[in-house]
């Protein structure tokens, strides 16, 4: 593992070449250096089981039995979630060395070829990831490209915890987002899109996380966030407004990405995974924000025109924006 580090007055990243992953988030405040991610250290990054800040995919989110059907053909896939394939198996972009293209003070590529096959996938898929620092963010880009026809959907799986308290259920959080999905307890969808209005998925005011954290059962089945939001965009526009705002402890992380879905998950399953200080973090240690597309679009073509299934030869363009600002 190689570490590479980008740094301003602001904000002091640390990302690897292994899984192509954002290891620290410091932000330089007046009065402390104050880490944001729920994180360990490079020693025991491969200790972890949670993602901590990997990049993920080929397909980030679950795919149903591991098995998909496209142009005809069935592709059997790794199943490293119970009977379902979760962000590209067992062997997938955040469990392999990446290389690096580039890297300066401010900006770094990582590059990697996915085999035709590999993990199950057909076709060989060509991934940039490009992190780039300016002033108060972070912005991660992903660029790809497959000979075939193939799911894809890459994204970061970083979790934030702005405060340092051992949860993030008093951290305020807004969404721009009106739909969510619902899931099973294996978190694949069991339902359509539902209207957040008069529900416990209602974040379109901030409001605390832990307010309506376990309070129904589209929640209870899954022990808390872990469920795609349909953001309400009407364009790929990253300076019209948030796409998700996270407060605490006089801190604001602005999401923007050009992603269609974002996966809010709560942490609820962080209890053990190892943190910076010889010890471990206990459950809703921090909030993922996994922008991307719905869980296990390849089974559901109704959903193909959101996105997670790319064509032969065209390219893959994304975006996530991440911005803090001293509240």
């Amino acid at each position: 593992m190689n570490l590479y580090v980008l740094e301003n007055d602001f904000l002091k990243i640390t990302l690897s070449d292994f899984g192509a992953n954002w290891l620290s988030c410091i932000v330089k405040l007046p009065n402390e250096q104050r880490e944001v991610l729920v994180t360990t250290t490079p020693e025991n990054w491969q200790k972890q089981t949670a993602y901590f800040g990997a990049t993920v995919g080929r397909y980030a989110n679950r795919i149903a039995n591991g098995r998909y059907t496209l142009n005809g053909k069935t592709y059997h896939l790794a199943q490293n979630n119970g009977e379902n394939n979760l962000h590209g198996g067992n062997i997938g972009a955040d469990k392999q060395l990446w290389q690096v293209e580039s890297s300066s003070s401010q900006a770094v590529r990582f590059s990697k070829t996915f085999a035709n096959g590999e993990e199950g996938f057909g076709g060989e898929v060509k991934v940039t990831v490009d992190y780039r620092l300016a002033d108060n963010q972070l912005e991660i880009e992903f660029n790809a490209i497959s000979d075939e026809d193939t799911p894809l959907a890459l994204t970061n799986h970083a979790y934030f915890n702005l405060s340092g308290e051992p949860t993030i259920k008093n951290h305020l959080l807004k969404l721009n987002a009106t739909h969510y999905l619902p899931v099973a307890e294996n978190g694949i969808p069991n339902a359509p899109l539902k209207a957040v209005q008069g529900t416990s998925f209602d974040f379109t005011q901030a409001k605390l996380i832990g307010q309506d954290l376990l309070s129904d059962a589209d929640q209870q089945a899954v022990r808390g966030y872990d469920h795609a939001f349909k953001l309400a965009k009407d364009s790929d526009d990253l300076t019209a407004y948030a796409d998700a705002t996270l407060t605490a402890d006089h801190l604001t992380l602005e999401l923007r990405t050009t992603y269609p879905v974002l996966q809010v998950y709560t942490g609820n399953w962080l209890a053990g995974q190892p943190n910076l200080t010889d010890g471990v973090y206990e459950d809703y240690a921090g909030v993922a924000l996994e922008a991307g597309f719905y869980p296990d679009t390849p089974n559901h073509p109704e959903w193909s025109n959101v996105g997670g299934v790319t064509t032969a030869n065209e390219p893959y363009h994304h975006k996530i924006q991440y911005r803090f600002i001293q509240a």
